[in-house]
């Protein structure tokens, strides 16, 4: 009787009744039935991998109740409970993504674009406009590298108190409601030991933002155990340093069993509490957790436990564990849970099966069609019996995916390449069709595609007074970013230096002063959580300008910019965006660390992001007006020695805009074409000019964004004109350079209007060396660009242009 009265007065603390304890156990049960079937999936050749969440059940129940609408989470392939208590997963759609199914109504986190476990909601509508965020309960899109989801974390909980404490944001209620929304984070505890967990843990305590880290704690990292992880083996403990007193903010730090249901949900209640109410960060550390299945598909726990980890396990499994609970305290029988395990595994069986069959079922129709296709050309080809066998083959296959349709589809059309029947063109129109198809399904969104993309937005020229006065670019850019900051109250600017004195170059000089410090931001030095704190902020709604000091430092933020904010768009099929801007300046100064041009590096890793290589701060501001404009994420690199180089002061800075994927010619030419960006078109201009001397007439194009690059071809055009063509940049050899090369010879087919073979200008393949004399034996001098254009027109007219 004590212990009854003990439970019902835990229950009407938290709010709980009976039957909602019983809902909790159902949903535990049927998470962990999803868990157990989804390995078997795999192991049956159904899927190709399977990461799950069993083990972590009963804490994520908990954790779920005091989410509420317009909060976000940012966690990790474990949470597969806490979507389906959220209401925002189904157990249809978990096995969905597990088949990889590609259709968004089926599997609408990613369009089978993601493996299992990777998690997200659709923060857009299908024309790219915003839902409204505070109407629903959000999840930004998972990625695979361990502690990746942290800096965004800090970004989401960061959004929340810019729309508390900045009044201008009163207005836009379908992203906040007065900064109320908390910022969930999940982790595994081998994890912590990442470095982004601690730059997150460490910039959450100095903002006080409203977040919520949770990590689940099973005291192993795949076989690797705790006391190879973690300094003394707890997370909680190395961060004591961070918690909260009377006298310094910080931390409020937590520590619970992932067994214990009651002390769950008191944790968790007075985490949110903390949270939403105080706006202070929470560290809830989730300990004695259980992994049942191992990490994953891909191997055994059993190989690197001890028994005794094992029994341990069994007995401290939380499903295990909540069934004693309940039975304990008299909620329900043995035989009424018995019951509710039946149906849990019946309902996972039934909604798995439907999975299954909606994915399958269009397959089996492609091969279908495939393979009538190719029986009904057999009978009119010399190659019939192959034909004939190639199409029983298809049909016969076993769990077949859309690779087998498609690859039997081209095996067939290389089988009869010397027919020339109708059912041959039949075929081969079927397959042009599912080509386009699966570009949708498979290669979509890299970019956006909704009317607010980049490439849509119309070009408007740069305007002048007749007096228009010669000013430093730095006061161009610091008048432009007057007038945005003005017109805008979702655009705040933040980084090292930003804040107090206006950034390193002084584009900002005096703007916190005038705008507010939750305008214009100074951060500690910690690049990779800057970029985290602006893709958050910008999943909410806001127009962050997150700068990077120096390109050199864009190193520190490369992986967070590759993995997560470059390929947003892509990994959920166009169902999210963070239309972040990220502010850097680099190319020629001087020494290894601060003249570095990494370009083909950032080429490389940030498909997906806008690329913007202004070559001076007029071009800069309207590059940023269209970024503004647009809903895609984008690099902007300003030329670091260009801030106190003379430029006009435009008339309509504010209105000004520079189309991207368009090029500028900038001096016409009949000779040769010299394809160029950034600071490098300076040294091209004035090669050019005493080219021009020498009788040879320099066409040079300043490409203005790399990514995207010249989507008219105009480039090519050019070079059909001239035919001749040099790729200058101060890139490595065979970076941006051998990028424009490709984009420009094989891409636009300028191959074919060639005299000369094609060459390139870059720097040397080290880091340049210090000093003046270091730029120039280093990088591209001006030197060097005449000398490579004279021997290129040398050996083309060696009477006019004799051998130096």
């Amino acid at each position: 009787m004590e212990n009854e009265v003990t439970v019902s007065k835990t229950i009407r603390n938290l709010n709980l009744t009976k039957e909602e304890v019983l809902k909790d156990y159902r949903l535990s049960q049927q998470s962990r039935q999803a868990s157990l079937m989804g390995r078997k999936e795999v192991f049956m050749g159904k899927a190709k991998f399977g990461i799950f969440g069993d083990g972590k059940e009963l804490a994520q129940i908990a954790m779920a109740k005091y989410f509420n609408d317009g909060d976000f989470r940012a966690g990790y392939y474990r949470d597969q409970t806490f979507m389906f208590a959220i209401g925002e997963l189904t157990v249809q759609e978990y096995f969905a993504q597990l088949y990889a199914h590609t259709d968004i109504a089926a599997e609408p986190a990613s369009g089978g674009r993601l493996m299992n476990g990777h998690f997200s909601t659709r923060l857009l509508n299908n024309d790219g406009t915003w839902k409204n965020l505070t109407e629903r309960k959000n999840s930004a899109s998972d990625i695979s590298p361990t502690a990746a989801q942290m800096p965004k974390l800090l970004g989401l909980a960061y959004a929340s108190k810019l729309f508390r404490e900045n009044k201008g944001l009163n207005g836009f209620s379908q992203f906040s409601l007065g900064g109320n929304e908390v910022a969930w984070g999940t982790i595994g505890n081998a994890s912590t030991s990442e470095g982004m967990f601690y730059e997150t843990i460490n910039a959450g305590g100095v903002l006080q933002v409203p977040m919520i880290v949770s990590v689940w704690d099973d005291e192993y990292g795949i076989s690797v155990p705790k006391e190879y992880h973690t300094t003394k083996g707890s997370i909680s403990e190395v961060l004591r340093g961070f918690q909260r007193n009377e006298d310094q903010k910080g931390y409020e730090i937590l520590v619970v069993k992932g067994w214990d249901y009651e002390a769950l949900l008191r944790t968790y209640k007075k985490a949110s509490t903390i949270a939403r109410e105080e706006h202070v960060p929470v560290l809830v550390h989730v300990i004695e957790l259980t992994q049942p299945q191992g990490h994953s598909t891909s191997g055994s726990h059993e190989r690197y436990k001890s028994k005794e980890r094992l029994e341990w396990e069994a007995e401290y499994d939380c499903v295990y564990q909540f069934r004693n609970y309940i039975i304990e305290n008299e909620l329900a029988s043995d035989e009424e849970l018995m019951v509710i395990e039946d149906e849990a595994r019946a309902f996972s069986k039934q909604q798995k099966e439907a999975a299954w069959k909606a994915f399958a079922d269009e397959i089996k129709n492609e091969i279908k069609e495939a393979s009538a296709l190719i029986s009904k050309a057999a009978k009119s080809s010399r190659q019939s019996a192959k034909l004939e066998a190639l199409s029983n083959s298809l049909a016969k296959t076993m769990n077949p995916i859309r690779k087998d349709v498609i690859s039997a589809v081209r095996k067939a059309l290389l089988i009869m390449r010397f027919d020339s029947s109708e059912d041959k063109a039949e075929l081969k129109n079927w397959y042009n069709l599912q080509k386009k198809i699966n570009e949708g399904r498979y290669n979509s969104h890299l970019y956006s595609e909704s009317p607010f993309r980049a490439s849509a937005i119309d070009a408007v020229p740069v305007a002048y007074e007749d007096d228009a006065p010669q000013v430093d670019g730095r006061e161009i850019l610091q008048a432009y970013f007057d007038g945005l900051l003005e017109k805008d109250p979702r655009v705040f600017a933040f980084g090292e230096d930003v804040g107090k004195i206006g950034d390193v170059n002084q584009a900002f000089a005096g703007l916190q002063a005038k705008h507010g410090e939750l305008r214009v931001t100074d951060t500690g030095i910690r690049e990779c959580t800057i970029i985290g704190q602006g893709i958050g902020a910008s999943l909410r709604g806001l127009k962050p300008i997150a700068e990077i000091q120096y390109l050199d430092y864009l190193l520190y933020a490369i992986q967070i910019l590759s993995d997560d904010v470059a390929s947003l768009q892509y990994r959920t099929k166009g169902g999210q965006k963070a239309p972040l801007i990220v502010r850097t300046r680099g190319h020629r100064l001087e020494g290894v660390w601060h003249s570095g041009s990494p370009m083909g590096m950032i080429l490389h890793s940030l498909r997906g992001m806008i690329i913007c290589v202004p070559r001076n701060m007029t071009q800069a501001a309207g590059m940023y007006n269209t970024l503004i404009k647009a809903d895609e994420p984008a690099l902007v690199i300003e030329c670091l020695n260009g801030y106190r180089l003379k430029e006009k002061m435009p008339a309509n800075l504010e209105e000004l805009i520079v189309p991207v994927g368009r090029p500028e010619i900038l001096r016409e030419g009949n000779d040769i074409t010299i394809v160029t960006y950034g600071s490098m078109c300076r040294v091209i201009m004035e090669a050019a000019g005493l080219l021009d001397e020498m009788g040879i007439s320099v066409e040079v194009i300043d490409v203005q964004t790399l990514l995207p690059f010249d989507i008219d071809h105009m480039i090519a055009d050019s070079v059909k004109k001239t035919n001749r063509v040099i790729f200058a940049d101060e890139d490595v050899p065979g970076g941006a350079s051998a990028f424009m090369m490709q984009e420009v010879i094989e891409v636009q087919k300028a191959y074919y209007y060639l005299d000369s073979e094609p060459a390139t200008i870059a720097a040397k393949a080290h880091r340049p060396a210090y000093s003046s004399d270091g730029d120039y034996f280093s990088k591209p001098s001006v030197d060097d660009v005449v000398e490579k254009v004279y021997a290129m027109m040398s050996e083309a007219d060696p009477n006019s242009f004799p051998e130096l």
